[in-house]
């Protein structure tokens, strides 16, 4: 039998906006602005109010991992977990209920801290209609959490891939930079909004400008006036920077947290 992750998503409120990064690692330069004691995890999910879990995608977690990070984390925090490579690389998203049920028997073990998943398509892969509508009717059997896909191939902006997508209830990540001529056209799910920063021009190690930031923190709040859902996820991870962009967007937001 297929294992069916429990409906555990338990919706904010409207217009809730979360940021966070890809990682909770804390480099030397944000130590301040966090709190003094207790695991990296624990003192930055006391800051910023989610993270994306990526090191998913490289290699799978024991349950018992994923359990200890969600009791290191307050009520209010959330998880965004990334698909294995398995999956979206290896199998290219073709007969994987196998994988699918061991990725979400385990990354389930976060329990009501589990925000949403993401699915990063490789660049080669282009869109067939047959094998992502199997793929998408399998993953919604065993999970109602939100689900974003990060395509990077043109042919998934198409009216037909919206449509599926959005037959499927999966929104596209709102990626800077946006892969060339990967602009979305068509809206596929709009109960969720998931802004995913790589960095620019330099993918993963450029810093964004206070006025990029700024410019961002009202687009945010714009989306979220339509939008049950949004997150935003700071990749740029490499040089550090994506802690203080994190930051910086947390007191436009004025959703920076004390430290505790």
């Amino acid at each position: 039998m297929p294992y069916r992750l429990p409906h555990l998503h338990k919706p904010g409120p409207q217009g809730a906006i979360r940021v966070g990064c890809a990682g909770w690692a804390l480099s030397s330069s944000v130590q301040s602005s966090f709190p003094d004691e207790g695991t990296h995890l624990e003192r930055y999910a006391r800051v910023l109010t989610c993270v994306e879990i990526n090191s998913s995608f490289y290699k799978p977690h024991r349950e018992q991992t994923y359990e200890k990070w969600a009791q290191s984390v307050p009520d209010s925090f959330r998880f965004s977990v990334k698909l294995p490579k398995a999956i979206t690389h290896d199998a290219r998203l073709a007969e994987t209920e196998a994988l699918i049920d061991e990725f979400l028997a385990a990354a389930g073990q976060l329990g009501d801290k589990l925000g949403c998943w993401l699915a990063q398509l490789p660049p080669s892969l282009a869109f067939e209609h047959d094998v992502a509508e199997a793929f998408f009717k399998a993953l919604r059997e065993r999970t109602k959490l939100p689900v974003a896909c990060e395509a990077r191939n043109p042919s998934w902006f198409t009216k037909e891939a919206a449509a599926l997508l959005k037959a499927h209830h999966i929104a596209y990540v709102d990626a800077d930079p946006i892969p060339d001529e990967c602009e979305i056209k068509h809206r596929a799910d709009t109960s969720l909004v998931y802004v995913r920063l790589h960095g620019s021009p330099d993918l993963y190690k450029s810093s964004y400008d206070f006025p990029y930031l700024d410019d961002l923190a009202r687009t945010l709040q714009g989306r979220a006036k339509k939008t049950p859902e949004v997150w935003c996820i700071f990749d740029n991870t490499t040089l550090g920077h994506a802690q203080p962009n994190a930051l910086h967007v947390m007191e436009r937001l004025h959703l920076h947290h004390r430290k505790a």
